[in-house]
């Protein structure tokens, strides 16, 4: 009877998204606090800032976002002018998502209170924790790319 039961806070895929959940949510309270952004506001923000012209499909599919979450996204940030659509010449029904100079400022002073948000969650653990949870992480994530390490 005991093997058919999962103890869920020991499955490790709901230990992530549980671990994931917590630290993005403490983080949100950075750009909530200071923007009032939303989680789906500071992904497109953050991809943008990163990679700079985008479709709406390429940020969903970099931050994993469904295509609601990030049509809203890119309405919110439209609307405080931090970004332009401009439409695709070949393709109508594809807009170009760039950062303003608005949108390229929020990010410029966002970057440093993401550093620092990562520098102090890391600072928590001892350095060989630090380096095992990264390297988890990087291994994790090369295993689900389908890549062998």
């Amino acid at each position: 009877m005991a093997n058919d039961r999962l103890a869920l806070e020991d499955f490790l895929p709901y230990r992530l998204n549980r671990l994931a959940e917590a630290v993005s949510r403490d983080f949100s309270g950075i750009y909530k606090e200071r923007f009032g952004l939303t989680r789906p506001e500071w992904r497109l923000l953050a991809t943008l800032g990163q990679y700079g012209t985008m479709t709406a499909t390429e940020v969903g599919a970099h931050s994993a976002m469904h295509k609601t979450k990030v049509s809203r996204a890119v309405t919110a940030l439209a609307q405080r002018r931090w970004l332009t659509r401009e439409v695709d010449e070949h393709d109508r029904r594809v807009e170009h998502l760039t950062l303003t100079k608005a949108g390229e400022a929020a990010y410029g002073e966002l970057v440093p209170l993401a550093r620092a948000f990562e520098a102090a969650l890391l600072d928590k653990l001892a350095s060989a924790d630090q380096r095992a949870a990264l390297s988890g992480i990087d291994a994790l994530e090369s295993v689900l790319a389908g890549r062998r390490r």
